[in-house]
């Protein structure tokens, strides 16, 4: 990573929408990886990738309303699925490939289920707003 491309957390943070604090308390959860390693005193130098990670994990903990630990497992496994992809896409055999796919469904599984579980809550949210909303109606005649 060359000096110019090197972002300080404030910046990084800056760039993905959140705090230093956050970044920092993932980091110390396992939800990131540490700025590589830095002499104490030293500054953390975050890369482009590191800010797009970043931005990838709020995304999933705001849309999928993920608690750490489930977002921990989630991040987890999207690491173990790129370390398997690279292994697929290298000349595994063709034993192997299928082994790669077996191995990735459980993670996708995981993932389905976390949509289907915030979809669900959404369906119920919405559906209680249009009770509500007719309710409203019914008491202000129709309006």
């Amino acid at each position: 990573m060359s000096p110019a491309a090197a972002l300080r957390i404030g910046e990084a943070a800056r760039q993905a929408g959140t705090t230093v604090r956050t970044i920092r308390y993932y980091e110390e959860i396992g939800l990131l990886p540490g700025a590589g390693t830095r002499v104490s005193g030293a500054h953390r130098l975050y890369t482009e990738q590191d800010v797009e990670r970043l931005r990838g994990v709020l995304r999933l903990k705001e849309l999928l309303g993920l608690s750490l630990e489930e977002l921990k497992h989630l991040v987890e496994g999207e690491e173990l699925r790129a370390v398997r992809r690279e292994e697929f896409h290298g000349g595994a055999s063709a034993a192997r490939r299928r082994e790669i796919a077996a191995e990735g469904l459980p993670l996708v599984d995981y993932q389905l289920e976390l949509v289907a579980r915030r979809q669900a809550e959404l369906d119920e949210l919405r559906a209680e707003l249009s009770a509500r909303r007719e309710r409203l109606r019914e008491i202000s005649g129709g309006r």
